[in-house]
């Protein structure tokens, strides 16, 4: 889950790099990042465009709905915010992958103006949804999905819980910031354990032919690089896991 962290360097990137020759490098070891700042802001044209020529053509970038869409009591989004997000995120081409609708704890079950949301967004691009509400978790919201193609993102964040939506998975490993720092660039919690569990599930959607998109919180363990290493070691090699995305 992102990439801007100038406490990889001597790690993951080398000594010296300037800031903007991150992604590039960050490209060269994984193969997908889940953007967090399209959350906080819509990014410009020109944003967009440097982001897409810094990475090689089979690299995938999940990017999150502003907070604008999602973060709105009774998903009153701003429409023309969601138009502009949309018309800009455009730009990546074929290196879009999904597109995350992260709601907040807040956020109620309203049905009505989730399938309203969901009908207004581009049937070409993957969407996931996560819920932090655990009253979203029913049967009436898994239909609205499924009827939209939506996957309902996965994730280990306590009382969460998966269910098949759509035809690709979306999963999200966070941690506790209590616990984990997450700038100092090194393993700070061991987590192999639960790395292993959830390689388990990555494998059985991938014999199911579905392709799944991974992303690590830096509060995971405190180094995402290394878990991402971690999970692709514990998955079989050859042509089951070149679905895999991960970050």
């Amino acid at each position: 889950m992102g990439w801007s962290y100038k406490f990889w360097v001597g790690k993951l990137y080398p000594e010296g790099m300037k800031p903007t020759d991150y992604l590039t490098e960050y490209a060269k070891a994984m193969n997908s990042v889940e953007v967090d700042a399209t959350f906080y802001r819509i990014p410009s044209v020109s944003t967009v465009e440097a982001w897409r020529d810094a990475v090689p053509k089979d690299f995938r970038f999940a990017a999150k709905f502003p907070q604008t869409v999602t973060h709105v009591s009774g998903l009153a989004y701003d429409a023309e915010r969601l138009d502009v997000f949309l018309r800009h995120i455009e730009v990546i081409g074929t290196k879009l992958g999904p597109l995350l609708l992260q709601f907040p704890p807040f956020l109620k079950p309203a049905y009505s103006a989730l399938d309203d949301l969901l009908e207004k967004l581009p049937k070409k691009r993957l969407v996931a949804a996560e819920f932090r509400n655990k009253r979203w978790f029913t049967e009436e919201t898994y239909k609205l999905l499924r009827d939209h193609g939506v996957a309902l993102a996965s994730t280990n964040r306590p009382g969460a819980t998966e269910v098949d939506t759509a035809d690709f998975s979306y999963i999200r490993l966070e941690g506790d910031r209590k616990a984990v720092n997450g700038q100092r660039g090194e393993v700070e919690v061991k987590r192999d354990s639960e790395t292993a569990e959830w390689a388990e599930k990555v494998n059985r959607i991938l014999e199911s032919r579905r392709d799944v998109y991974a992303y690590f919180s830096k509060y995971y363990s405190g180094y995402p690089p290394a878990d991402v290493e971690a999970m692709r070691g514990m998955l079989p090699k050859g042509p089951t896991s070149a679905g895999t995305r991960s970050s």
